[in-house]
């Protein structure tokens, strides 16, 4: 049996469909168990590029059952979407299976996120307004519709009924906008269950049969450490629990089955949203690392902060995920600059502390310490395949990458594609 688990140690955008898409080559299943179409993995392969949003990234292999477990929430349109382009790609999507206990995005919830993200003004917390965030809330309120609720058209409609007299008045009398219409919903929302119906049944029994099986499942996270609800730069963060401990409850399996913990990182950090960043470059270095690292949004298209790699980050979520190995991208990207500077700690109140403070006002008051490091910008490092074989400055700063976090570096990316990666 073997239980791999995928994580960002950062804010997202590490990279992560990359090495899905590499280990998924020896897995079986490959599990997404967090998030909802706020998320996004690129993954380019033969030249081509490809975009996920809910279904695993694992698609791309030939043979692998991809399941959309019960902690994600899905947007039935943005889902049914996403399967007829990989369709339209050649990519086949029989072996995709969906939780029956996974939430639905309704139309209210979309239309309360922006309403909400409108009234908070200047407070916004940067949300990429789909509504995410109040079909979390609805499941914790406990007045959410699931996947399996879809394919009971009676049901569905008193639960419509029940839930939209609410949530109109919130929408109207507290926001000011516009109703959503009851009967145009069910009427678009069981036109999406006859499409998703072949799709929607009880993964958990399929999850833990496989890993009875001694199968390979492979769990993919979305979003990351530091937008994880519970310990992330909070209330800059996103709406469930992208940490490893996540796939327990978001997958229904017991820790004990987990085998393994990877944590995907980039040379460098960057983020997309509000909230302190303790290492950003507002300057023309943290211009270029965006360039050249094309730091764009893979859902939104927003520009991304960038700033040097910290390393307090990633000790925490080594920590906060019991990692047992980094995968470090971008290492061709941060090598083309003329100099490299590395945060080993924090200094706060003129005091050195090498932990990540939860109160945001002290994180805002952080200091970077660094350490500087000599590029390898004359260096063509793209098709380098053993580690022995990169420059020496670059080698020297994966070694203090590990030095530091107590985790060894087990994949190197030295470009996006698949075959762009060093084995350690």
């Amino acid at each position: 049996m073997a239980a791999i688990v995928v994580v960002g140690t950062q804010w997202g955008d590490e990279g992560k469909g990359k090495y899905i898409d590499i280990l998924s080559g020896d897995a079986d299943y490959v599990v997404r168990y967090s998030g909802g179409n706020n998320a996004g993995h690129t993954i380019v392969y033969e030249g081509i590029k490809h975009a996920f949003h809910l279904i695993p990234s694992g698609m791309l292999r030939k043979g692998k059952t991809c399941i959309i477990a019960n902690g994600v929430v899905i947007d039935p349109s943005i889902l049914i979407s996403e399967i007829e382009r990989l369709e339209k790609e050649e990519i086949e999507t029989a072996e995709l299976l969906i939780s029956d206990r996974a939430h639905v995005i309704m139309p209210w919830h979309i239309e309360l996120d922006n309403l909400q993200e409108k009234m908070r003004g200047k407070e916004a917390l940067g949300t990429t307004k789909r509504g995410i965030g109040p079909a979390y809330a609805d499941k914790a309120e406990r007045s959410g519709i699931r996947m399996g609720d879809l394919l009971d058209a009676d049901y569905f409609k008193e639960k419509v009924y029940s839930v939209i007299k609410v949530k109109n008045a919130i929408i109207e009398k507290v926001y000011g906008g516009t109703p959503i219409d009851p009967e145009k919903t069910i009427n678009e929302y069981l036109g999406y269950a006859e499409k998703l119906k072949p799709y929607i049944t009880d993964v958990n029994s399929v999850i833990h049969r496989a890993l009875e099986e001694s199968k390979t499942v492979l769990f993919e996270g979305a979003q990351a450490t530091f937008l994880d609800l519970d310990f992330g730069t909070y209330p800059y963060v996103t709406s469930s629990n992208p940490i490893s401990g996540g796939v327990c409850v978001g997958a229904g399996v017991g820790p004990k089955m987990i085998t393994e913990v990877l944590g995907v990182m980039k040379a460098y950090t960057s983020r997309v949203g509000l909230g302190p960043f303790v290492t950003e470059l507002n300057n023309e270095i943290g211009d270029k690392i965006r360039e050249l690292g094309h730091e764009y949004g893979t859902t939104t298209g927003r520009p991304r902060r960038c700033g040097w790699l910290d390393l307090v980050m990633v000790k925490y979520a080594a920590r906060l995920n019991g990692l047992t190995g980094l995968c470090l991208n971008h290492l061709d990207t941060i090598g083309k600059l003329d100099s490299i500077k590395l945060c080993v700690n924090y200094k706060l109140n003129g005091k050195i502390i090498d932990y990540y403070p939860s109160s945001l006002k002290d994180l805002a008051a952080c200091e970077p310490v660094y350490e500087e490091f000599e590029s390898w910008k004359d260096y063509d490092i793209s098709r380098i395949k053993r580690f022995g074989m990169l420059p020496v400055p670059a080698r020297q700063y994966i070694r203090r990458i590990e030095e530091v976090t107590g985790v060894p570096i087990k994949y190197i990316g030295v470009g996006p594609g698949r075959d762009q990666t060093i084995t350690m």
